[in-house]
């Protein structure tokens, strides 16, 4: 709120946007469906746009949550976990469990629908102690997900920074066919060397 000013309640823990779009008259009831929803869930409040311009200042809380986090700290290192919708509560307050447990400040934004979270780690990269907190973390972050019946990444992908998760996320089998295709489309391994295998 403080970055983009839209209006958002301070005291709460979580904020939930919303969306739908379509025929005036389905969006206006779907927004009403909502909001009951919301409430009937234990919304603490609900504000439902009004205007096209009331939606798109809403709309703009999701879109600056990661530059509004970039400014709070000298290092942000944006991860990403999916876990079933069913599990997203679950998943928000281990996220907010495991910050506690390393000292380590997380904030989470994610894309509900999918149950793609992005916890957020707030840190210094030059701070070797508080670094190894937050790779201990994430290693319990990517664990759980899991665990959730979830994946360790939803839209960014393995890489370097989550390979070591990904024997447990896809099994060996799993692993062992990707292993056997690479070999196949890539037999002298010039593509991406080293990045998810070894």
């Amino acid at each position: 709120e403080e970055y983009a000013r839209v209006g958002l309640p301070l005291d709460a823990e979580a904020v939930l946007l919303m969306e739908t779009d379509g025929h005036p008259v389905v969006v206006q009831e779907e927004a009403q469906q909502m909001a009951e929803m919301a409430r009937r869930n234990g919304a603490t409040a609900v504000q439902v746009a009004q205007t096209p311009e009331e939606a798109t200042l809403l709309a703009t809380a999701r879109r600056v949550a990661f530059s509004a986090l970039a400014r709070v700290a000298p290092s942000t290192i944006l991860e990403d976990a999916t876990v079933p919708r069913s599990e997203l509560a679950k998943m928000i307050r281990f996220i907010q469990q495991v910050a506690a447990k390393y000292e380590v400040a997380v904030g989470t934004f994610g894309h509900m629908g999918d149950g793609n979270l992005h916890p957020t780690f707030l840190t210094n990269e030059k701070n070797a102690a508080e670094m190894g907190r937050v790779e201990k973390a994430m290693a319990e972050i990517f664990e759980y997900a899991v665990k959730l019946g979830g994946t360790i990444t939803g839209e960014h992908g393995v890489g370097l920074a989550k390979k070591a998760f990904l024997p447990k996320a896809i099994g060996d089998a799993s692993l062992g066919l990707m292993r056997r295709f690479k070999r196949t489309m890539d037999p002298d391994n010039l593509l991406n060397p080293g990045k998810i295998f070894d």
